[in-house]
């Protein structure tokens, strides 16, 4: 403590032990600029009847070899003399005690009665081996099971004896205070709680502020007056909080900074999918399947079910995209069935043209499937649609493209390979390359069939669950996207290779042009749909399905419809036949 106040340290609340809490040395007027405040437990207070009139009419006899030893050590200590009883003590050292001295109530820390705590424990003492002695002498042979139902020699005690009485008193002392022993021997605490004022003389004063009780049956344990507390550190009546860092909120967690005590800590936000819904929290808590943290981290909500759906921004553009192609196509069908008997549509084989426009209204159409919630029969109809779809409209595409390599072919001397492609024949090689499809498609619904999933951000969790279809088996899935463009490669070399046939019906270069923009579309699809998140990877294929149709659609059919619609001159035998 004087290294304390020779550093002048006045900033700390000061919690003392209840071995000098109430030490009125270590509370000389010196130490309260650092100690005012100090605050800590203390054995229980009590006065004790008649102490101190006792104390003063204590004096030693005349014959102070036959004094109480003790009262004799006492009264040399109080005053400072010598009772010549020990010869060691010669009148230089000691004077000698005249007799007369007197012991006034409160002069010394001896004759003082105010602060009876340690004081106060040896007078329950006494009175608990009084009680246990009475209890001894009240026994009669057969009472009690001890030393084979005999009732113990008074006249030769023994410890042990005396211990098996102690642990059965139960009695009020006179101040009023209850005493027992409990199971294991203990008597109940009973602690003052001690706070040091300084008075506006400059010392120290001792004041109660609460109390502690652990007797059975108290209501009132624990009790401290927080009014009458002052804080030490010059923070005078506001309360100090004797933490290193305050408790983390609801949301967050505790996380101990290195190399400090256990009370100094950081506050961490939770992880997603965590939550802390008390202050103070330790750890986070994991949400539960099918929930999720909200964003201040402390409840769990229900997750979101997210998927393509008609009522989104992005669903109701796509659809309405999706049917205009269709209609678009439609429009398309309606001019050549109507001017089927005019020289370009007769030049482009009428027949090949109305399954082609058929095959794309249904790949427009087969769009319509992948929006909205997805389930087992829309995730089968979805691809098997698709596939078919597509696989129809090019295999329309490689039977004209053929047809037109044959026919210039068929116009040099020697030459009769029309007759193996008939429109007989053209349509078994559409059905043949249809049915491939439809073998696969069939086979995959029947080994491993699309599903409806759910995928979410981590290991299948995070705020929102999408749902949609997981192709089953990657065989099956690979098998048609690999089959549909095994055909649109076959159909692109051939159009190539008859892109500088001579006619002016010759549409080799738009095959080219239309199987070049379906081309680049898929090999782009692959990368955007891997990396596409949630529901805008079904938004992605569909884009793929739609750019593909509409690069189809406008490549072979804008150029005929223009001419048919507005320039009906050019739709000639004559100008079809010319160079």
């Amino acid at each position: 403590m004087e290294e304390v106040v020779r550093q002048n340290i006045t900033d700390k609340q000061w919690i003392a032990s209840e071995s000098w809490v109430t030490y009125s040395t270590i509370a000389a007027p010196k130490n309260l600029l650092s100690l005012s405040g100090t605050i800590g437990f203390a054995l229980k207070k009590a006065d004790i009847p008649g102490l101190g009139p006792f104390l003063t009419r204590l004096h030693p006899d005349g014959d102070y070899q036959k004094s109480d030893p003790f009262l004799r050590e006492l009264w040399e200590e109080m005053f400072g003399c010598s009772l010549g009883v020990d010869p060691s003590v010669t009148q230089s050292s000691r004077r000698q005690c005249t007799g007369s001295e007197v012991i006034r109530e409160g002069e010394s820390q001896y004759a003082d009665v105010s602060q009876l705590r340690a004081s106060y424990n040896v007078y329950k003492a006494v009175y608990a081996i009084a009680y246990a002695i009475q209890d001894m002498m009240a026994c009669r042979p057969g009472d009690r099971v001890f030393n084979g139902g005999q009732c113990p020699d008074i006249r030769k005690l023994q410890p042990s004896q005396i211990v098996h009485y102690l642990r059965g008193v139960n009695f009020s002392t006179p101040v009023g205070e209850s005493f027992h022993f409990d199971i294991n021997g203990d008597p109940p605490a009973s602690y003052d709680i001690i706070n040091w004022h300084v008075t506006p003389e400059g010392t120290a004063e001792f004041v109660q502020v609460g109390h502690f009780l652990s007797s059975e049956g108290s209501d009132d344990q624990f009790h401290m007056n927080m009014d009458k507390v002052v804080w030490g550190g010059g923070s005078g009546e506001e309360v100090l909080v004797s933490v290193c860092s305050a408790d983390c909120p609801p949301g967050t967690r505790h996380a101990v900074q290195k190399g400090r005590p256990v009370c100094c800590f950081d506050c961490l936000s939770c992880a997603e999918g965590e939550i802390s819904n008390t202050t103070g929290s330790d750890e986070c808590i994991r949400c539960p399947q099918r929930f999720w943290s909200n964003p201040d981290r402390t409840a769990c909500i229900p997750q979101l079910v997210d998927f393509l759906s008609y009522s989104d921004t992005m669903g109701v553009i796509l659809s309405v995209i999706s049917v205009s192609g269709a209609t678009l196509t439609a429009g398309a069908l309606a001019t050549f069935l109507y001017h089927r008997h005019t020289a370009l549509v007769k030049a482009n084989n009428s027949e090949l043209s109305f399954l082609l426009l058929l095959s794309l209204k249904l790949c427009f159409l087969c769009a319509l499937v992948f929006i909205g919630q997805p389930k087992p029969w829309t995730c089968m109809l979805r691809h098997t649609l698709f596939g078919i779809s597509f696989v129809f409209c090019i295999s329309c595409l490689l039977s004209r493209t053929v047809v037109v390599l044959v026919a210039f072919r068929a116009t040099l001397p020697g030459e009769n390979l029309m007759r193996y492609f008939s429109p007989t024949q053209q349509r078994m090689g559409i059905s043949l390359c249809t049915l491939i499809q439809v073998l696969i498609c069939v086979l995959w619904l029947a080994l491993a069939p699309p599903q409806p999933a759910e995928r979410g951000g981590r290991e299948g969790r995070g705020p929102r669950v999408v749902l949609e279809c997981e192709v089953g088996s990657v065989v099956g899935f690979s098998l048609v996207l690999g089959y549909i463009g095994l055909l649109a490669s076959l159909c692109l070399l051939l159009a190539f290779l008859a892109r500088k046939l001579p006619d002016n019906f010759n549409e080799a270069k738009f095959i080219t042009f239309s199987m070049l923009i379906f081309c680049a579309v898929w090999i782009s699809f692959i990368p955007a749909y891997v990396s596409s998140p949630g529901k805008y990877t079904v938004a992605v294929e569909i884009f793929a399905i739609l750019a593909s149709s509409f690069g189809l659609l406008f490549c072979l059919f804008a150029p005929k419809c223009y001419i048919i619609l507005l320039r009906p001159e050019r739709n000639t035998k004559k100008h079809m036949m010319s160079k």
